[in-house]
């Protein structure tokens, strides 16, 4: 006990098991587990993640993008990065990279970044359910002419058999309030991602709620021929 409490020893999952059962709680225990095994990666500044540049992050996600089977993604300010096309994303890394002042590797990290993509939306046996608040079509990145080849890639993304795409509405009457960009892998493991840290979530009832709140999202979002609407009035706008 005395290792433990002075923080010489983690505790095991027997450990934690125990004391849970001692102090008549043992429902707690897979979360109290969860986050002992994941505190190093829990919270993480993206200054620690990107020290280096952009590249290693990107090429950071590939083992975590092979072995998931089912992606659930909810985007409130940009287009979801397995969807994005080469400028958009070199627009929207280049402002990250300025913004959090990090070496100059964009060019490296982008092509990172497609590689990944292409490795996951269009082999292998991965299915993406992706859902847009109507804001991320009308936010610009990049030129218009960028702005317009991602938006068409969107509506090429979805003829593919791995792919749903639904888009919430600006006049839709909400159940769910529009929160940070998230993503569930599979229903073991969400991450979140706030201006200034990745959040990675593993404890069995954080996820479900934030599978709970991809449910409700998709509740709002409209999908094929309405969805296709907003994205080609959105590229109408774009004049």
């Amino acid at each position: 006990m005395s290792r433990l409490e002075n923080a010489t020893t983690p505790p095991s999952d027997a450990d934690i098991r125990t004391w849970c059962h001692v102090c008549g709680a043992p429902d707690e225990a897979p979360d109290l587990i969860a986050a002992a095994r994941t505190a190093d990666s829990m919270y993480v500044e993206w200054r620690r993640l990107q020290r280096t540049g952009l590249r290693r992050l990107q090429e950071s996600y590939v083992e975590l993008y092979e072995r998931t089977q089912v992606f659930r993604t909810y985007c409130a300010n940009v287009v979801p990065g397995v969807l994005q096309t080469h400028a958009y994303a070199t627009g929207l890394m280049r402002s990250i990279a300025q913004f959090h002042e990090t070496p100059d590797d964009v060019a490296d990290a982008v092509e990172a970044r497609l590689r990944r993509s292409e490795n996951v939306v269009r082999k292998g046996a991965h299915r993406f359910a992706l859902v847009l608040e109507e804001s991320v079509l009308r936010h610009r990145v990049g030129s218009a002419e960028d702005m317009a080849g991602q938006l068409g890639y969107l509506l090429s993304a979805m003829a593919l058999p791995s792919v749903s795409l639904g888009i919430i509405p600006f006049t839709a009457e909400r159940r769910m309030w529009m929160i940070e960009t998230f993503t569930v892998y599979d229903e073991g493991q969400a991450e979140v991602e706030l201006l200034t840290a990745r959040v990675n979530v593993t404890a069995p009832t954080e996820v479900r709620q934030y599978l709970n709140a991809f449910t409700e999202f998709s509740r709002l979002a409209v999908y094929g021929a309405d969805a296709r609407a907003r994205i080609t009035a959105a590229i109408d706008a774009l004049g």
